[in-house]
């Protein structure tokens, strides 16, 4: 198997300017993969399985942290390609990467070393990417999103887990040659499931209503027949009002649950705030009418 290192491509050191965009991982209902553009060019593994997406995202630079800013899109829309991303979950957790590249043809060495020229000048490789990347998340800047290891093909993954912050960096993969950054990191997020009986139990306790973040993503209309105390209400079809300031409304760091009617539209909630950095989400298990049903008979069920 090709290794990065067993190229020679000498690394390109130089600190990036902020990148003019990017692309989050796409929520879905079954996996928190960022699958921007999927198919025949894409360097993920052919058996990593995708679903499709209901939120896409966008970012602005706010110094040194990112600011995810998503829309909503009415309805899901067919997956069509990127690049990176193999099967399986790792065993070793606790760190994701914020990756861009640009990927040419292995034969393309002139171009190549063009590009690394360039980059070394101060050229923006999202903007390399736009106009020479064959990969199509070049529509993207090149962007793929937020990922961990587990997730790409081994020789690209050795080199983004190894590259220095805002490094570019070199690879090849059966795809051809790479040039890769790593924008940014942070600590992976855990997505947790808690029983009606449970989260019934926690609310007993004033102190958990004071420390927790507590949201409901129905209707308003749905809350007026039913509700529990302490949850700001967050109507999911009001997502493109309240999706943007989510990080000035709540705390990434605190443990934050997610309630609907039936489980369902909390989940991709809670599976969108993993993507903005929330730490510690809960998905309440068959929402409030399991809650009513199982935990609270005083609750009214609709």
């Amino acid at each position: 198997m090709l290794r990065a290192s067993s190229h020679h491509l000498q690394p390109i050191l130089f600190t990036a300017p902020a990148p003019l965009f990017a692309l989050l991982p796409t929520l879905t209902n079954r996996t928190n993969v960022s699958f921007a553009l999927l198919q025949k060019s894409s360097i993920f593994h052919p058996n990593f399985v995708l679903t499709q997406p209901i939120y896409n995202h966008s970012y602005c630079n706010q110094g040194s942290k990112f600011k995810r800013v998503p829309h909503m899109v009415g309805k899901p829309c067919t997956p069509q390609a990127t690049a990176s991303f193999s099967t399986g979950n790792s065993s070793e957790g606790g760190r994701e990467i914020l990756v861009q590249h640009l990927l040419v043809k292995e034969d393309d060495m002139k171009l190549l070393l063009e590009l690394q020229k360039r980059v070394a000048e101060g050229e923006d490789l999202s903007d390399l990417a736009v106009e020479y990347s064959i990969c199509p998340s070049k529509e993207e800047g090149g962007m793929l999103g937020w990922v961990r290891k587990g997730q790409m093909v081994p020789e690209f993954e050795e080199a983004a887990f190894s590259a220095p912050l805002n490094k570019v960096v070199g690879c090849k993969t059966k795809f051809g040659w790479h040039l890769l950054q790593v924008l940014s990191e942070r600590e992976e997020s855990n997505l947790e499931y808690i029983k009606p009986i449970e989260l019934h139990e926690k609310i007993q306790h004033p102190s958990f209503l004071e420390e927790a973040q507590l949201i409901d993503v129905r209707e308003p209309e749905e809350v007026a027949q039913a509700s529990l105390p302490g949850f700001t209400v967050l109507p999911l079809r009001q997502f493109s009002s309240w999706g943007p300031e989510i990080m000035t409304k709540f705390d990434p760091q605190k443990d934050t649950y997610v309630l609907c009617h039936h489980g369902m539209r909390s989940l991709q909630v809670a599976k969108w705030l993993q993507t903005q950095g929330f730490k510690k989400v809960f998905n309440v298990i068959g929402g409030i009418h399991e809650y009513a049903v199982k935990a609270d008979p005083s609750i009214p069920t609709y």
